[in-house]
């Protein structure tokens, strides 16, 4: 345009090539910022935009306990555990820096289901199978103040979040001799050591401390079934449930050092369960597909190796500290196998059995219980990928 054009003209092109590239400017924007068309499923149309960009699309989450057991005695160079510690440790990512909760098994179990801390029976492990009697109102973060072993209705599971969500879960005990196999209530705990007949615990078992679920008996034998129901529930993608909660008997979990059987215990019988075990669970159709192994320890060896705790976790209204024997429940690591992990990778961020809770809720698209609400941190981009 000549200097001698028309003013007005001139404003005239102006305003045009600037209304140009503000329509550029709100498409380029649009494209950029326009929401997915749907909500993946399984996930909460409200769970935060970060929390989608990092969660994957597992359906089928496996998790199994050993008991008292270390980070450096499971998972470190000396281990009486090759294969869990090598050969397994390869196929997934290790949490160098997870956490238990509390000492004694029956808290950090409940932990993992519920997000409830213990109060001094279930620090215990409630030797006597009592009823919990609640003495105040429910308190931040959603704990129930009392005392007891069998936690009220009310009180939230996995299971119970599960369930409503239209999915399904099971628990698999090993040398449970009957589905849903608990004391009666107000009557000492029967299944507390190993015998030659039963390597069972009911301690190891959190299912039976929640009276939504043992309040109903026909479900509870329906959903807490012996291990060797397992076995049948890999063979399809159908019949695997969205949760599946592996407990090993007294022999297998690491905890004895020999086995009621007379046969050698401690992490060596732990390692030849999970050489039978763990690869059926990973050639089954639903791990393939989108599937996720969690295996960790309940807690430590104990105060004397390792008492600490992490993650901002509280001891709860009912108990003075986490753990009867120190603030926490020690560090015993966390090995995730996964398609949606890289294999034989680490992570050093901080987690305990309160993250591993909060991170499978946010999996499946449920809503945090307990302590899972006010944790650090819970499985992020430190531990999955894109497959």
């Amino acid at each position: 345009m000549s200097a001698s054009a028309d003013p007005r003209s001139r404003r005239a092109a102006y305003v045009g090539i600037a209304g140009t590239t503000l329509l550029v400017l709100a498409i380029v924007l649009t494209l950029v910022h326009r929401p997915e068309s749907r909500t993946p499923a399984g996930q909460d149309a409200a769970t935060p935009a970060a929390a989608r960009v990092t969660t994957p699309q597992v359906r089928h989450v496996f998790v199994i306990n050993i008991e008292n057991k270390g980070f450096r005695t499971t998972w470190g160079r000396q281990s009486a555990a090759p294969y869990l510690a090598r050969t397994l440790r390869a196929k997934g990512l290790l949490l160098t820096q997870y956490y238990a909760t509390a000492h004694r098994s029956l808290g950090n179990y409940t932990a993992q289901i519920s997000g409830q801390g213990p109060n001094l029976m279930i620090q215990n492990d409630c030797p006597y199978y009592r009823a919990f009697t609640q003495s105040g109102p429910t308190v931040r973060p959603g704990q129930v103040v009392g005392a007891g072993c069998v936690y009220p209705k009310k009180v939230g599971t996995l299971p119970g979040q599960l369930v409503k969500a239209g999915l399904s879960w099971r628990g698999y005990m090993e040398d449970m001799a009957t589905p849903c196999q608990h004391s009666q209530l107000g009557q000492a705990e029967q299944w507390t050591k190993a015998t030659p007949q039963e390597q069972y615990a009911t301690r190891h078992n959190p299912f039976m401390y929640f009276a939504s679920i043992t309040g109903r008996p026909a479900y509870c034998r329906s959903h807490v079934r012996p291990l060797s129901a397992l076995r049948h529930d890999l063979l399809t993608k159908s019949h695997t449930r969205t949760l599946s909660y592996i407990t090993p008997d007294l022999c297998h979990d690491a905890h004895d050092s020999s086995c009621a059987d007379g046969g050698p215990g401690g992490l060596g019988a732990a390692n030849s369960w999970f050489k039978t075990w763990v690869p059926r669970i990973l050639r089954s159709p639903a791990f393939r597909a989108n599937g996720m192994l969690v295996i960790t320890s309940d807690e430590s060896e104990g105060f004397s190796v390792d008492a600490r705790a992490c993650c901002g976790e509280g001891p709860g209204p009912n108990a003075a500290q986490p753990g009867i024997d120190g603030p926490g429940g020690g560090r015993v690591g966390a090995l995730i196998i996964s398609r949606y992990v890289q294999p034989g990778t680490t992570s050093s961020r901080a987690y305990n059995h309160y993250s591993l809770l909060g991170s499978i809720e946010d999996l499946l698209g449920l809503h945090r219980l307990g302590y899972a609400r006010t944790v650090t941190h819970v499985f992020g981009r430190d531990v999955y990928r894109t497959p």
